[in-house]
């Protein structure tokens, strides 16, 4: 006892110790929040208040000096992290990374960010080339008279930052784009598929979506008048590569209430964004942006410049993953007689050739680097993304297209939207969004409410784009864009309030193909239940519906999970856990991790007899793809899928699987968590983990870091905690931020971020925003002058200097 003791309290000595080192390493990465910098990018006078949290809030006297502050002090506090996205979109991270980010140079390279955003850059009107510009000219300003105050992680990593350009910040927002793509990897493994099992069975599985609006309407996703051609794709999975390069993993809920449901009588519009949020700060960086034009309080992706997500004095507005279809994957034959040539019908064209040069850290070099030339190629579809597949006769290649680069306006949007006052006019603005496809709900003080689609869908010829497109002749497929009039959207409905949980949105009279890859229902089914429930709601009401972890999938299975375990007297405890569940994903609660680990199993069981272990894990790594189809078969109860083709004296049931997988569940949850059925609490294992992008592993990543939490929720419920298929169970896409406002407020909105507001180490606003994240804890972003002013700690200005 006496041993243990010391010892408790030598590690309470250091850990002192530690922090109070960790506490004196700010000054080794400060930066100066209070006084005055002289800047000759600036016309007038600029004063930055930040407030408890660090956040900045920017007081200019135009448009143009509030961008270019906002550029300047996001500069201050992530000027790191915008130089790494800025190398990944370029491809150029083999710069820092050396050869363990080579291959997500070439991929960058390949689909091409930064090449696409130097034509868009050449074709912006004016007022959006220079509102990017001023934004730039800010983070210039930084990088260039601030150079002892640059970030200390520079240092320890070797790299310096290099000037920005507006073609950088349109590289981050077409890779910000990529990631809301929607099917690229399910038309790779809806043809997958189809070489393994054939056409027919292949659609068995095929993906099920819902719209939870149109009672119960289901839509089998593959309409088509494409023969599908076995290419061997299931052979060479080197494309997969591209639809795993979706670091954000977008998903999120939002929505806007009218005042007919709410207490102060005006519009609530509240949102949390899905994105991958592990390591700190998290992806938003927050800040008010104040000047005689308006006032504007939300967040930003770093090294883009405006709002996107929050309200101005006019409006409040939040955004979630539309996931309509602007990307297709097609078929070329390469010419057999000169394969620097692809057919088209008889006519062979040449491909067209792009040569670049990566540069690739690399000790053993005399100068630190190597170079590597690549060879990219590219149809009038798009770029190469395959290896050379043996066809029947000729090598085909896969080539994928991209609506973004096909549809760049002269105007972003995002200029607009700051100016809008109704929804008319962020309607209006939206029309321009071309770069991203989005749901934008809003709500404006006149007490409209409204939601909208953005970006540019094609009309396929074929119908669907769930499968790749073979190309036989020199005729697009490609008929038309959907117009802007007919994307999806809403105003002032008679329900009196709108919302979206990348659900099906569209009804089955919508008369376009609008996506295959759609989330389940229950989230948005949830929130209807939520939003329905008789009385007026306040803004806490709506800060927990975003904490709500009711699971309706698991509402409507686990009592048929739990009657198949009840069966058996080895599982028969677990289907009584199932049983007396309330199918909250709570982290205290044994039933959801029953539930998950079993479920998880049988999925597995379900496909992998028929189409091999490597290809169910690649299928049931997409959620989408497969969770609502195989809802189906479990609420049917029967389905020639439950039988395992090797097992030739039976024919097996839901049943028998639910109870195989069960088995399996028990062994592996006991090895983690004991024998003991009622110590197996779903945060033991559902876990949600911080850590310094410095230091993501081994020691020192607790310090560093912000600590693995417990989390609630799951990929069903509205408090998001999705897991990634083959790493049960530590959280991968939860909300990045929670924000609810309520236009009746004037003083202040709700909202924490994921980490903090800093993404300098040591800083002590990098994680100080973990812990109210986690337990609901209430913070604000302050909007009125009042209230910013009460709680400022350190006041900024930025004073104009006159060239020379």
């Amino acid at each position: 006892m006496k041993i243990s003791a010391i010892r408790i309290l030598y590690c309470l000595i250091f850990f002192s110790v530690m922090a109070s080192a960790l506490s004196g390493c700010f000054y080794l990465n400060r930066y100066q929040r209070d006084g005055n910098i002289a800047l000759h990018c600036l016309k007038e006078p600029v004063t930055v208040i930040r407030d408890e949290k660090g956040m900045p809030y920017i007081y200019a006297k135009n448009i143009d000096d509030l961008i270019t502050a906002q550029g300047f002090v996001t500069a201050q506090d992530r000027l790191f992290v915008m130089e790494v996205i800025k190398l990944l979109v370029k491809g150029r991270l083999s710069e820092l990374g050396g050869d363990k980010t080579r291959e997500l140079d070439i991929r960058s390279r390949t689909i091409g960010f930064y090449r696409n955003a130097k034509k868009h850059a050449a074709i912006l009107q004016e007022e959006d080339k220079q509102f990017l510009q001023a934004y730039v000219n800010g983070v210039n300003a930084y990088i260039e008279t601030r150079k002892e105050y640059h970030p200390l992680e520079f240092k320890l990593t070797g790299i310096k930052p290099e000037l920005w350009n507006i073609e950088d910040s349109l590289a981050i927002m077409y890779y910000m784009g990529w990631n809301s793509a929607a099917n690229l990897r399910g038309e790779i493994i809806a043809q997958m598929l189809i070489e393994k099992l054939g056409i027919k069975k292949a659609r068995e599985i095929f993906p099920l979506n819902i719209n939870p609006d149109e009672n119960g309407i289901q839509t089998d996703m593959f309409i088509t008048s494409v023969q599908p051609e076995n290419i061997g794709l299931i052979r060479d999975r080197s494309i997969l590569s591209y639809a795993a390069y979706e670091s954000f993993h977008i998903g999120s809920n939002n929505w806007a209430v009218s005042g007919m449901f709410t207490e102060s009588k005006m519009p609530i519009v509240a949102n949390d964004p899905h994105l991958k949020s592990s390591i700190l700060p998290g992806p938003w960086y927050p800040s008010g942006l104040i000047s005689p034009e308006g006032r504007a309080v939300g967040v930003m992706i770093p090294g883009l410049p405006g709002m996107v997500i929050g309200r101005t004095d006019h409006f409040a507005i939040g955004v979630t993953n539309a996931y309509g279809d602007t990307q297709d994957l097609y078929i070329e034959t390469v010419d057999p007689e000169n394969p620097d040539n692809y057919l088209e019908g008889d006519k062979s064209i040449p491909f067209e050739m792009i040569h670049e040069t990566i540069k690739i850290k690399d000790s053993s070099a005399d100068s630190g680097y190597r170079e590597e030339k690549i060879k990219i190629r590219l149809t009038r579809r798009g770029p190469v993304m395959s290896h050379a597949l043996k066809g029947l006769k000729t090598d085909k290649v896969v080539t994928m297209r991209w609506s973004i680069f096909e549809s760049m306006n002269p105007s972003l949007g995002f200029t607009g939207l700051l100016k809008s006052k109704t929804v008319d006019d962020i309607r209006e603005s939206l029309r321009d969004v071309t770069t991203t496809v989005l749901n934008f709900v809003f709500a404006d003080k006149n007490g409209n409410v409204g939601w909208q689609t953005t970006g540019r869908l094609p009309v396929r010829s074929q119908g669907e784009g769930l499968i790749p497109y073979p190309v036989k002749d020199g005729r697009d497929n490609w008929e038309r864009w959907i117009p802007f009039e007919e994307m999806p959207g809403s105003y002032n409905p008679e329900k009196g309030w709108v919302g979206t949980c990348n659900h099906k949105t569209i009804t089955s009279e919508y008369p376009y193909y609008y996506s295959s890859h759609l989330s389940p229902s229950y989230r948005y089914r949830r929130l209807k239940q939520l939003i329905q429930t008789p009385g007026r709601k306040n803004i806490d009401d709506h800060w927990q519906f975003q904490r709500d972890t009711l699971n309706l999938m698991a509402k409507d299975i686990a009592p048929i999970m739990a009657r198949a375990l009840q069966l058996n007297d080895d599982t028969k405890e677990m289907g009584n856990v199932l049983e007396s569940w309330n199918h909250h994903d709570d982290a205290d609660l044994t039933g959801p991790a029953v539930f998950q680990s079993v479920y998880r199993e049988f999925a597995l069981l379900v496909f992998q007899d028929e189409i091999g272990e490597d290809l169910t894990l690649t299928m049931l790594e997409t959620w989408y793809f497969w969770q609502e189809r195989l809802a189906h078969m479990v609420l049917s109860g029967k389905s020639q899928w439950f039988d395992n083709i090797n097992t030739k004296d039976k024919t097996e049931t839901l049943d028998d699987l639910f109870h195989e997988a069960a088995l399996t569940a028990k062994e592996k949850l006991s090895e983690i968590l004991g024998d003991d059925l009622s110590e197996w609490k779903w945060g033991t294992v559902h876990q949600m983990e911080f850590v310094s992008p410095i230091r993501r592993d081994g020691f020192g990543k607790g310090l560093l870091g912000g600590g693995s939490h417990p989390a609630p929720g799951s990929g069903e419920s509205l408090y998001r905690g999705l897991y990634k298929f083959s790493e049960p169970y530590n959280v991968l896409v939860p909300a990045s931020l929670r924000m609810v406002t309520d236009l009746g407020d004037d003083e202040k909105i709700l909202a924490v971020l994921s980490g903090g507001v800093s993404a300098r180490l040591f800083d002590p606003h990098v994680k100080d925003q973990v812990e109210p994240y986690m337990n609901g804890e209430k913070r604000y972003w302050w909007f009125s002058d009042q209230a910013i002013k009460e709680h400022s700690k350190y006041e900024l200005v930025l004073q104009p200097i006159s060239n020379p």
